[in-house]
């Protein structure tokens, strides 16, 4: 199980901020952690996009504390913030809050007409934010506690707002930010390669699938590396940048599919039965993958392209 000594090795550690002109560099440190654990690699990838998101709105985190980023919105379920004696108050519920009762502070989206983040203590407002697990039924990341919140009047002050209204969705860093899950996505199937090169079955189909899954992790990587070169040259170009995560994110995902598609054609049930670290890689990588919005991305991309000049 994570545990918080796990996790806090994450606060001794601070990756390049996109665009800053070592962003491959970050791509390839997230696919190591999505090699290790991939739990740990969803936690980790949202508390250092978090760090990024706060850089980019001039802020400095607060020391010591571990970030995630709640972003996730559901239908019927939505966050009101109620404005009360120069302050605001925040209720209603969140979908999705990944590191519930791990985690020190949260990036918290509301969408309520204008869309705005706040910075919520989640420590110091533990009496008013109620969690619960009882939806999350697959085994896949039970460890990054990834359950809904519960908000009762939680107060927000103006300096918790991060951006302006409708500046999270808006800023080139959103679409920057949008290839960290799939650098984890790319590690996490490369952890699948690494088990499968570490088997002794050698008869011609498989290795025909090791060949083929070898050649989609070289192929994502470099697709990492190019989308984060990139990133550095034209930090500002918000157009480019999300046609360049929407093409990223779904090259790496054809490429983890089909690892996830192959692994059990080369070698059978029983990685998928047997072998705990490997079941629980596969179940969480293809529930990972689906952080991908898929055809809607697709089309998202192809409007983008069918209005440039």
């Amino acid at each position: 199980m994570l545990n918080r000594h796990e996790l806090d090795s994450l606060l001794r550690e601070t990756l390049p901020f996109p665009g800053a002109g070592a962003t491959p560099e970050r791509h390839r440190r997230l696919f190591e952690v999505g090699c290790v654990d991939l739990s740990l690699a969803r936690l980790a990838e949202a508390h250092w996009d978090a760090l990024a998101i706060l850089e980019e709105d001039g802020r400095q985190a607060q020391p010591n504390c571990l970030y995630g980023v709640w972003a996730s919105e559901r239908p019927g379920q939505k966050l009101i913030l109620t404005k009360s004696n120069g302050f605001f108050l925040l209720t209603g519920q969140k979908a999705f809050c990944g590191g519930a009762g791990l985690i020190d502070r949260a990036l918290v989206t509301v969408n309520g007409g204008e869309h705005r983040l706040v910075d919520i203590d989640l420590r110091k407002n533990a009496h008013l934010i109620i969690f619960d697990d009882s939806e999350w039924k697959t085994s896949a990341f039970r460890e990054t506690r990834t359950e809904n919140a519960v908000f009762h009047a939680v107060p927000v002050s103006y300096n918790d707002f991060i951006g302006e209204p409708n500046w999270y969705l808006e800023r080139p860093g959103f679409w920057h930010g949008a290839c960290g899950p799939a650098a984890c996505w790319a590690g996490g199937a490369a952890g699948l390669v690494d088990y499968a090169i570490g088997q002794s079955r050698c008869d011609s189909h498989t290795m025909a699938h090791l060949g083929a899954m070898h050649a989609s992790i070289w192929a994502v990587r470099s697709f990492l590396d190019s989308a984060g070169n990139q990133i550095d040259l034209y930090p500002h170009d918000r157009e480019n940048a999300m046609i360049r995560a929407l093409t990223v994110r779904h090259l790496v995902e054809q490429a983890c599919t089909d690892v996830l598609r192959r692994l059990p054609r080369a070698y059978g049930p029983y990685p998928l039965a047997m072998e705990g670290n490997t079941s629980r890689r596969c179940q969480e990588l293809d529930l990972y993958l689906r952080q991908s919005h898929a055809e809607r991305d697709l089309e998202a991309l192809g409007r983008a392209l069918f209005r440039r000049p």
